[in-house]
């Protein structure tokens, strides 16, 4: 099998080519090397693709590409909370834009095989919650009085009492609340509609907390671990958020990579929203602790601040029932190991912060 990986120079997207290329397939990657993800070429490339060294949204680049192609991987993406509003046209012309370029070229060359797109656990906003006395309720956003007097959990809407979190299935409402979210979503809402037109049998991996090797390091865009790891190797402390306890599911980008294989190499009946996770949530402290754990005895423990930003969500995490069954996927890193591993492995410098698509 021939595949287009769209990012795949990036974090997840690298260590989906190479266990492309060890399984035997033939990969070529589309990037452009933003700055703001790429300080320069990453040494860690495999040297077993071919690489073409555009944007996803330029429809020639896309083009140049396609030749022999059977399925494409699109990780390519502006990725995490960003700075505030202000980002909206940058992650709109590079996730959204990106996407749609894409699709009108898979569109004009008739392309019909499978599509696996890199999506995200953002598109449910809060998680699944249940009430003691009106079972599974949906949460409202939480409210910024609230979040001030550092009462940071949602509550029932009907009658205000605590909620227990619960694991999300695929099936759940979507409920994007920031912007990041609303342009994965529209992406999956693209990449169905050209599933339904061509015939393509569509796949959207709902990453949970990735994290890793080759993770970018502190910047705005970055994930919370690579955050917390870059602190800690400056001698700082982890700061972090509300009380630590916000609920999320790490999981190993080397098991994101083996869930991308799966997908790839599905039957044509094989399609719609997966769940990538662990299937074993922690707390944001419980991370950060582990974390600092790992650097050893000497350093700063995590700080909890009380903060909160417009966005965020509580729990969040995941049930991993649909992976599990339909594309025979399971996570294989420990949290444990992967946070030992996390503490020492290389990350990626960037350039700058602004502009562009990161390749995720």
């Amino acid at each position: 099998m021939r595949v287009l990986v769209t990012g795949g120079a990036g974090f997840i997207g690298s260590h989906i080519v190479d266990v492309l290329i060890e399984e035997g397939h033939r990969v070529v990657v589309l990037d452009n090397l933003d700055p703001a993800a790429h300080a320069s070429t990453p040494t860690y490339l495999n040297p077993g693709a071919d690489y073409v060294w555009k944007d996803v949204r330029d429809a020639d680049a896309w083009l140049g590409c396609l030749e022999g192609v059977d399925a494409v991987c699109h990780q390519a993406a502006k990725v995490g909370l960003g700075k505030n509003f202000a980002d909206v046209g940058d992650y709109v012309d590079a996730n959204d834009v990106g996407t749609a370029v894409g699709l009108a070229v898979l569109h004009r060359q008739r392309f019909a095989g499978r599509l696996v797109l890199a999506s995200s656990m953002v598109v449910y906003g809060e998680g699944r919650y249940r009430c003691a006395e009106h079972g599974l309720v949906r949460a409202a956003p939480r409210r910024p009085e609230r979040l001030e007097a550092g009462s940071f959990d949602p509550t029932c809407p009907s009658c205000d009492q605590a909620l227990e979190p619960d694991a999300v299935p695929e099936e759940a409402p979507v409920d994007p609340r920031n912007i990041y979210a609303a342009t994965k979503l529209h992406q999956e809402h693209l990449c169905l509609a050209y599933g339904l037109e061509s015939g393509s049998p569509v796949v959207s991996l709902r990453y949970h907390n990735v994290y890793g090797p080759r993770m970018p390091r502190d910047t705005p865009y970055a994930g919370v671990a690579s955050i917390f790891r870059s602190a800690l190797e400056a001698g700082r402390a982890p700061v972090v958020f509300e009380d630590g306890g916000q609920v999320r599911d790490f999981v190993h980008v080397a098991d994101v990579a083996r869930a991308n294989l799966a997908a790839l190499s599905a039957g044509p009946d094989v399609a719609g929203p997966f769940n990538v996770a662990s299937g074993h949530p922690h707390t944001v402290g419980q991370m950060a602790g582990a974390l600092a754990d790992a650097f050893g005895e000497e350093a700063p423990r995590p700080e909890v601040s009380g903060e909160w930003r417009t966005g965020d969500v509580r729990h969040v995490f995941a049930s991993t029932h649909r992976a599990k069954e339909v594309l025979g996927f399971e996570a294989e890193v420990s949290f444990a190991d992967g946070m030992r591993e996390l503490a020492h492995a290389p990350l990626r410098s960037s350039v700058g912060t602004a502009g562009g698509a990161f390749s995720d």
